[in-house]
């Protein structure tokens, strides 16, 4: 594959500039005086770099856009919408099962419901989404997300916590798999990669500070008004997505049909091996992640016998980590072929894992060694999973909204699979480090053998 994927012209006209566009194009041909341009809806990326055999052929023709920051932001805080569902919950989980009189393992399934009902609700609201346009599904996603976070600050016990959780993923999974299609309409390749990157920015700075922030709010207010919090957040994007998201997918390009159109998208993705194998490497890397996230508050809490403070400022800490390793990454995609870095960073992030579980399981350096680990392990998270999707995405553009589903399905079913796994195995810092070793384990066993980006003369080899 070469380095960066080939831009293709725009047309004679330019796009609309300011928020409502996303950002400037830039104009390749000069309009004669006695014409005036008229604006046109956004054409669908094309991915001229080099493809595998299996790679969807469709060209079309793309703009050039610049997104600036305001719509980087938008996409970001639509991303992290069901990150800070979870983060902002975070330091309540031994609260709730005080409260709800349950145990410290069905309390961590109200997290992993909320992104097993997002993985669900990715693969309904994805073909949704091709079918009517991008604003419609995330307007109605948000508001009923609003409407899910209230009830659940007045469950009675752990199971209608867990049901509503459900519900809370199915409808916030609107927001990521919208910001995800509209990448896709406007970018593919190494820009796609570079813009998901820039995205993580937004993504991860957000729930930097939603620990501290659900922290304080259940310290002040109890763990419910945390949810009532959720739902504020929900009406102010709310409100942004109707003023500043732009409709990048024109009713030419929508596809008609009901049940049977959105089952055969998924059954053409599903075909594509290639395809598969990208899609399941951000949901083990995400894997990695929340292995960490699910299991430090009891390993570093009540492990380690940190207060919820300081267990905030080191969550902090982390994600500056996560938040660096996306800006580094979304650097080097500008001079390096996204499948080189997955193929370098993957091996890395095994053998950092690999040391994790060393320390833990020997204590060697006590708990500033392990911190200093983890903190290494998670900066590497977010590399291969931007170019990972950007790669994914760039072979079926024509069903934009169905892949970005089929990715982010595929990433909230492993995560939730894998969520619960390290308190079952027992809750400590051997465990968890376990889990994450596993993830990467099987994030590069994936992409050796199930693409061809190790083989010699492969099509991704460049």
């Amino acid at each position: 594959m070469t380095e960066t994927a080939s831009r293709c012209q725009p047309p004679t006209t330019t796009a609309p500039d300011g928020p409502a566009a996303g950002g400037r194009a830039v104009p390749s041909a000069r309009v004669p005086a006695s014409t005036t341009p008229r604006p046109q809806a956004p054409a669908p990326a094309v991915d001229t770099a080099k493809r595998d055999p299996g790679a969807s052929s469709s060209a079309e023709a793309a703009p050039t856009y610049r997104p600036n920051a305001r719509y980087v932001l938008l996409l970001g805080m639509m991303c992290a919408l069901p990150a800070i569902s979870n983060d902002i919950y975070l330091p309540s989980l031994p609260d709730v099962a005080r409260d709800l009189g349950t145990s410290a393992t069905a309390a961590q399934l109200t997290m992993t419901a909320m992104m097993l009902g997002g993985a669900v609700g990715q693969l309904v609201i994805g073909p949704l989404s091709d079918r009517f346009g991008r604003r419609a599904p995330v307007l109605v996603g948000v508001a009923l997300h609003v409407l899910t976070s209230l009830l659940c600050a007045f469950v009675v016990n752990v199971e209608m916590l867990i049901g509503l959780r459900v519900a809370q993923g199915f409808f916030n999974a609107s927001a990521t798999v919208v910001a995800m299609a509209v990448i896709r309409d406007r970018f593919v390749g190494a820009d796609a990669s570079r813009l998901i990157s820039r995205l993580m920015l937004v993504i991860g700075i957000a729930p930097l500070f939603a620990p501290s922030v659900g922290g304080l709010i259940a310290g002040e207010l109890g763990w419910r008004a945390v949810f009532v919090a959720l739902a504020l957040f929900g009406v102010a994007l709310w409100v942004v997505v109707l003023r500043r998201l732009p409709e990048t997918l024109p009713a030419a390009r929508r596809r008609d049909g009901g049940l049977r159109t959105a089952l055969s998208g998924y059954r053409r993705l599903l075909r594509d091996r290639h395809f598969v194998a990208l899609a399941i490497m951000p949901g083990l890397g995400n894997a990695v992640l929340m292995s960490y996230v699910v299991g430090s508050p009891f390993v570093l809490q009540e492990g380690y016998g940190l207060s919820s403070h300081e267990f905030s400022l080191l969550f902090a800490l982390n994600g500056v980590g996560l938040v660096a390793g996306a800006q580094v990454n979304a650097a080097l995609v500008r001079r390096v072929a996204p499948i080189r870095i997955i193929r370098v960073v993957l091996p890395l992030s095994l053998g950092l894992t690999l040391a994790l579980l060393g320390v833990a399981i020997t204590g060697v350096g006590g708990l500033p060694v392990l911190l200093v680990m983890l903190w290494l392990v998670l900066a590497m998270v977010n590399f291969a999973p931007p170019n990972a999707s950007a790669l994914a995405l760039s072979r079926h553009g024509e069903i934009a909204g169905t892949a970005a589903a089929m990715i982010g399905a595929t990433q909230a079913t492993i995560s939730g699979v894998v969520s619960p796994l390290s308190s079952l195995l027992g809750g400590d810092s051997v465990a968890m480090a376990g889990v994450m070793v596993g993830a990467a384990t099987a994030a590069l066993l994936v992409l050796a053998l199930a693409t061809p980006a190790y083989r010699r003369g492969g099509a991704w080899s460049g």
